[in-house]
C-alpha cells in the first residue's frame, strides 16, 4: 500500500514519487486508474494570495496553489505524494479546485508506472520558465 498508507481519504490509488524525465521528481502509478477518476489530492499550509506570490518570487520550486482570489495552499511542506504532479501540455490528469481542495482526476486510463501530469494553467512563473514536457506541441514556457 505504500502511498496510500496514513492518507486513506486522501489518496485513492497507489503511486509514488521517483525522479522523472520532466523535472525534478514526479508521481508516478503504482497501480491501474481507471479513465475520470480520482487519484488523490493535496493539503497544505492555507495562506493569503498576496503572501503565495511573495513566497513564489523567492523560490525556484514552488507547490502553491491558488483556491480563489483571496486564499492559496502552500504543499511546500506537505506530506501528500500528489504535490510532485509535473506539467505538461498534454497531460493525462486534471487539477480540479473545488471548496478549497486541491483534487486529482484522470482523463483517461493510467497504466503501472506512467508519471501523472497535469496542465498548470496560469502560473506564479510569469512565463520565465521553460516547460520540459517534450510533448508535440509543447507550448515552450510555464
Amino acid at each position: 500500500m505504500g502511498a496510500l498508507a496514513g492518507h486513506p481519504h486522501y489518496q485513492k490509488y497507489a503511486v509514488r514519487v521517483a525522479r522523472s524525465a520532466i523535472d525534478g521528481f514526479g508521481v508516478f502509478c503504482d497501480e491501474p486508474v481507471p479513465a475520470h477518476r480520482k487519484i488523490g489530492e493535496i493539503r497544505g499550509d492555507s495562506i493569503t494570495v498576496a503572501e503565495a506570490r511573495r513566497r513564489a518570487a523567492e523560490q525556484q520550486r514552488i507547490m502553491i496553489v491558488e483556491v480563489s482570489s483571496k486564499r492559496a495552499i502552500d504543499a511546500s511542506r506537505s506530506s501528500d505524494p500528489m504535490r510532485f504532479t509535473n506539467h505538461s501540455c498534454r497531460p493525462n490528469a486534471r487539477l480540479l479546485v473545488q471548496d478549497g481542495r486541491i483534487e486529482f482526476y484522470s482523463l483517461r486510463a493510467l497504466a503501472v508506472g506512467e508519471e501523472i501530469t497535469v496542465k498548470y494553467g496560469q502560473t506564479h512563473h510569469k512565463v520565465q520558465l521553460a516547460c520540459r514536457c517534450g510533448a508535440p506541441g509543447c507550448g515552450g514556457w510555464l
